[in-house]
């Protein structure tokens, strides 16, 4: 019970930014607050948080044991909601936001899945690359990739997702292949404008590098990007989840594999609440079960 106590100690005060605010939250004192925050530190032997008199900020350490308690103590809340719900049916509305190319290849099929199984849900799938409100829009769940910003939403890893360096294997046969990210100043680069530049790790020293790539073409969607690159027109920085069948059927080939940088996560958001709807939290398991599957991108 204390190391629960902890853990939602720390949750709660990491997403509301101040031991007085998390206090508030809890029902509890803003010193019984940092006592439990002192004995997690204290039994972890690893400092979690940087504390002022206003505000309260994570260490690297703590961010990383932010993301697992958040998971914990959601997968507790559902494990408590489906003993409570027993034999209980899926029903009502789902809202799901997920980013437009992403959500179209990944999410709709998925939905229709959903649908099939629990046909008492009904579902609205809004696919924008903007970043919802999910409070405001009163959205049940969001899928976002990379880094999460918004402490004050819940986290699920369902997955990740590379970036990948793709060329077709007519333009490798025509220019050659590049064994170093410095090769590429050779070859016709298919850029996503404006420039921010391929992300790199060198193999030995595992540092990333971003290098700006020049080409003949670039454009500010990537479809059309993945779209030259098949037609062999240039190498192309992309999406495993954008080319994976492409690259199980051979029409597109990786190239600087050994550079690759690290994954991202792929995540469902959604507000803070005791318990999850059903509905969500079974569209959650779906969306996991699937994109924690490697088999799953390389036909997609």
């Amino acid at each position: 019970m204390d190391i629960f106590k902890q853990m939602t100690a720390f949750v709660a005060a990491a997403q509301r930014g101040s031991l007085s605010a998390a206090a508030r939250g809890e029902g509890v004192t803003p010193a019984m607050i940092g006592r439990r925050l002192d004995a997690l530190e204290s039994r972890l032997g690893v400092r979690l948080v940087h504390r002022t008199t206003r505000q309260l900020t994570l260490t690297s350490e703590g961010q990383a044991f932010f993301e697992d308690c958040q998971r914990l103590l959601t997968e507790l809340a559902n494990a408590e909601a489906a003993v409570s719900l027993g034999g209980a049916r899926a029903s009502g509305h789902l809202r799901v936001s997920a980013p437009a190319g992403f959500g179209l290849r990944h999410v709709a099929p998925l939905v229709a899945d959903f649908m099939q199984q629990h046909p008492e849900v009904t579902v609205n799938l809004d696919l924008s690359d903007r970043l919802v409100d999910l409070i405001n829009e009163n959205i049940d769940c969001a899928i976002r990739i990379g880094e999460l910003t918004d402490s004050s939403l819940v986290s699920v890893r369902l997955g990740e997702m590379r970036r990948v360096v793709v060329a077709s294997p007519s333009y490798l046969v025509a220019h050659g292949v590049p064994h170093t990210p410095e090769d590429l100043t050779a070859h016709n680069c298919l850029a996503l404008g404006p420039q921010r530049g391929w992300i790199f790790r060198d193999p030995e020293r595992g540092e990333l590098q971003t290098r700006k790539v020049t080409g003949s073409f670039s454009c500010n969607d990537g479809a059309v990007l993945h779209e030259w690159a098949l037609a062999g027109r240039g190498l192309a920085w992309r999406s495993l989840w954008e080319v994976g069948g492409d690259l199980g059927e051979g029409r597109l080939t990786t190239v600087l594999d050994a550079w690759q940088a690290p994954p991202m996560g792929i995540y469902a958001v959604f507000p803070q609440r005791r318990h999850l709807p059903l509905r969500v939290r079974l569209f959650i398991d779906l969306l996991r079960d699937n994109y924690g599957r490697a088999s799953y991108w390389e036909m997609r």
